[in-house]
């Protein structure tokens, strides 16, 4: 009897040059595990694009002709709240960046990354994994340091909310983490419930980049 083969990580690209749409469907559309469903070319053929395939994962550009990726990002992350952002730019600015994470995108990459890279980094935001880029994480901890959080700010968690949120910070996702500390994947949850609470923020990301701007 013939096992089924996993389903393939349904993909959605936004960026207004159809040169970098056209290289990202030739080197991904060789790729088993993805399957390319749409594209936009802008806020309003992104998000149109989304709604109407409803991807896993949203492969962003931040800079587009009607508006920002960050525009798209809360519009796509408001229809589809279970569809995951992965931004793609080449910008590292730290501005941009701590938008882009207020805007609650699950994942951040310059261009500049490999094939290899790139492919892992979809299918890592896939399974309910937050991806930094190491550029776009200096940018992140060099922004908090000079205007982000106090440096009391992870004070208020318990030690098992420190445990889960290092964990977090790792990239694992809620069932990986429960594993690691013997905890449901729901348990988990909800201690990720309350640390966004404390730390005043609504997404892994978020949490993650505090924390290890707290740890430098």
């Amino acid at each position: 009897m013939s096992t089924a083969s996993p389903a393939r990580i349904r993909l959605v690209l936004v960026d207004d040059s159809e040169v970098v749409r056209l290289g990202l469907r030739a080197l991904l559309g060789s790729v088993r595990a993805i399957e390319i469903v749409g594209e936009g070319a802008g806020v309003a053929t992104g998000v149109a694009a989304c709604v109407k395939h409803r991807p896993d994962v949203v492969l962003l550009d931040l800079r587009l002709p009607d508006g920002s990726g960050f525009d798209a990002c809360r519009e796509i992350l408001r229809r589809l709240p279970d569809t995951r952002v992965l931004m793609l730019t080449s910008v590292a600015d730290d501005t941009l960046v701590d938008e882009a994470i207020r805007a609650g995108a699950h994942g951040y990459l310059l261009k500049e990354i490999d094939s290899r890279g790139l492919v892992q980094a979809i299918a890592d935001v896939a399974a309910g994994k937050s991806i930094l880029d190491p550029a776009v994480t200096a940018r992140v901890m060099q922004f908090m340091k000079a205007g982000g959080p106090a440096k009391d700010v992870l004070a208020g968690l318990s030690p098992q909310e420190h445990r889960v949120l290092a964990l977090i910070a790792q990239g694992k996702t809620n069932k990986e983490a429960g594993n690691d500390l013997g905890l449901t994947e729901k348990t988990v949850k909800n201690y990720l419930s309350n640390i966004f609470e404390k730390l005043h923020v609504s997404r892994r990301a978020q949490a993650a980049a505090i924390y290890a701007q707290q740890k430098l």
